[in-house]
């Protein structure tokens, strides 16, 4: 008898197996198979591709939460080269989406999830033994923070894998849970970092403590747990994604296949778009812990930092929602116009910080730029299925739906989105890097972030216009 625990292969006279794990014949689109079929399979998959994801997210921004402790436990860095560190992962993990979006179509979006699993354990473990050594030299912990980016390059393939599941009038909320799923590690990660690093959580198997001497006497902390607790999970994943997870044939498409999105210009402009939200998230989140800390130093900026990714990852399915009721563009458009004003509200405390009250409004700004980057990654992200599947169509104007041709144009679309869903997200994740250093920078030669955020104010006004010319303006190009 076949184990319980093992996806279970659609009938063979269905014309649907190939191998155990991998599914031949996919059409959500087809209500009779969605409610027989489709909707369970895509569900399992969903469910397990969300918890790599979260490990990954978790995995990716721990030093988000480590490295504003180093100089605690008897690291001798300077802030810029704390930065540098918060940073790094953000640059690699963006790098590592292109290769990792491209993957799932070559390779089958079950194997991918497993190998990319199991990457997460070397930053780890590396990242677990590095901090137990105040020796160890700067350039190791440079190494360790750019092999952390396995952890962002999960995303990429994730949504890649996951948008094929759904029918087209489904994807905003999945791809908007799938996302949410992983978003919320950030979170995750900042809240339990404090929490995980105070007890021996591994005994005598996990290294001994460090000692860290302040105002308030002197305590143990074991910093290494903050990188040792996502190990076990990281194991069980590897279990499920072998047993609950699928691939799909019709998902698959070479390297040359692929590669002709990078001429199509509404990849890029939807790179631009998704770097202004989820640029924005995964920026701020990275940063926010050493921002406070640098701003205002009486803080503790571990006790809030938590809160702006948690309130950014549960609202992204909203977001998704929102855009497959009102149109992705107009979510879009008008979030963009709120985050302008955010920011403009976060630059006016930063310059005023000695004020009373200033931190308060700091910090209730940034949660609506939070919010508002929530939202607008599910708008944005619906966004591309439609523009790409519009785009092949228009190509067909003749093609009645359920003809070959039009079934012919919509694989290839849903081919082209998966692809270009991968780039676009790879794009984005730079915000990872790009935001922090730009504080450290901008501190560095200032003395102030000011000029860091008043750019990041005038790039919202670019996507604010790419947002209304191309998809939300009445004869836009591809309205969505």
């Amino acid at each position: 008898m076949r184990a319980a625990v093992r996806p279970r292969p659609l009938p063979e006279a269905e014309g649907t197996r190939i191998s155990k794990y991998t599914i031949r014949d996919w059409n959500p689109d087809d209500d009779g198979f969605w409610k027989t079929r489709g909707k369970r399979i895509a569900t399992r998959n969903l469910v397990f591709s969300i918890f790599v994801e979260f490990l990954g997210f978790s995995v990716w921004q721990v030093w988000s939460a480590v490295a504003a402790r180093l100089p605690a436990v008897g690291f001798t860095f300077d802030v810029n080269q704390l930065f540098w560190l918060a940073a790094l992962p953000g640059l690699s993990g963006a790098t590592l989406r292109i290769p990792y979006g491209l993957a799932v179509a070559i390779v089958g979006g079950r194997n991918w999830t497993l190998v990319s699993a199991a990457l997460l354990l070397v930053p780890s473990v590396g990242l677990g033994l590095a901090v137990q050594n105040p020796a160890a030299p700067y350039w190791a912990f440079l190494l360790l923070a750019l092999v952390t980016g396995f952890g962002g390059g999960n995303f990429a393939s994730s949504m890649a894998n996951i948008q094929f599941f759904f029918p087209q009038k489904r994807k905003g909320v999945a791809l908007g849970l799938n996302a949410a799923g992983g978003n919320i590690g950030v979170s995750v990660v900042q809240f339990l970092v404090p929490v995980v690093t105070a007890t021996s959580l591994f005994g005598s198997w996990g290294g001994a403590s460090q000692t860290v001497a302040s105002h308030e006497g002197v305590t143990q902390v074991w910093l290494q747990n903050a990188a040792l607790l996502w190990i076990p999970f990281i194991l069980v994943s590897l279990v499920t994604s072998w047993f609950f997870m699928n691939n799909l044939q019709v998902a698959r498409a070479s390297l040359s296949e692929q590669l002709p999105i990078l001429k199509t210009k509404h990849n890029w402009l939807m790179s631009w778009l998704y770097l202004g939200t989820f640029g924005s998230f995964i920026g701020y989140s990275a940063g926010f812990p050493l921002l406070i800390k640098s701003q205002f130093p009486e803080v503790n900026p571990l006790q809030y930092a938590f809160l702006g990714p948690l309130v950014g990852s549960v609202i992204r399915p909203i977001g998704g929602w929102l855009a497959d009721k009102l149109g992705g563009a107009a979510v879009t458009l008008w979030n963009f116009a709120a985050m302008s004003l955010a920011l403009s509200g976060v630059i006016y405390f930063v310059a005023h910080k000695t004020d009373a009250g200033a931190f308060t409004g700091f910090f209730t700004m940034f949660m609506v730029l939070f919010f508002c980057s929530g939202i607008g990654n599910g708008s944005t992200f619906r966004m591309i299925p439609i523009i790409f599947r519009t785009r092949r169509l228009r190509s067909l104007p003749a093609a009645r739906p359920g003809s070959a041709p039009h079934a012919a144009a919509v694989a290839a679309a849903n081919k082209e989105s998966s692809t270009v869903i991968g780039f676009v997200s790879a794009m984005a994740a730079y915000g990872a890097f790009f935001v922090p250093k730009s504080y450290g920078t901008s501190i560095s030669l200032t003395g102030s972030p000011v000029s860091a955020l008043a750019t990041f104010l005038v790039f919202y006004a670019t996507c604010l216009f790419i947002a209304w010319w191309y998809y939300a303006r009445k004869g836009a190009e591809y309205p969505c």
